[in-house]
């Protein structure tokens, strides 16, 4: 019923802004290109890549992204603290285009541990 394609039908799609921290709740990697209509250059050579999946408390969902650049399973333990950062898809100088997406990366647990102790004291 809601497709964020034009050519769909559906109805209209609300923004809802969700948490940028999060728990690891599984992931894995990928090791192939993947199919369109995900980006990529075929004449660049292919790097294996890190799904995760991660909940999200607030919304008590689970969204799936891709890790960071560099952050590989072993980086995320389940029930390790993750925060959303953004990420650059593909850049096209030709045509002075960047295509951005967003990327999960490990959240240091000193961070954790003070954004704990600051929720608590407020």
């Amino acid at each position: 019923d809601h497709c964020r394609n034009p050519g769909c039908p559906g109805g209209e799609l609300a923004e809802v802004p969700l948490s940028k921290r999060g728990t690891v709740w599984s992931c894995t990697d990928g090791r192939y290109r993947p199919p369109p209509p995900y980006v990529s250059d075929p004449a660049v050579p292919w790097a294996p890549y890190t799904l995760v999946a991660v909940e999200l408390a607030a919304e008590r969902m689970v969204v799936l992204g891709q890790a960071a650049p560099g952050v590989g399973v072993s980086d995320l333990p389940v029930g390790s603290v993750v925060e959303v950062v953004p990420g650059v898809l593909e850049e096209d100088p030709a045509a002075d285009t960047v295509r951005t997406t967003w990327h999960w990366r490990p959240v240091a647990v000193e961070e954790t541990a003070e954004g704990t102790a600051a929720e608590a004291l407020s």
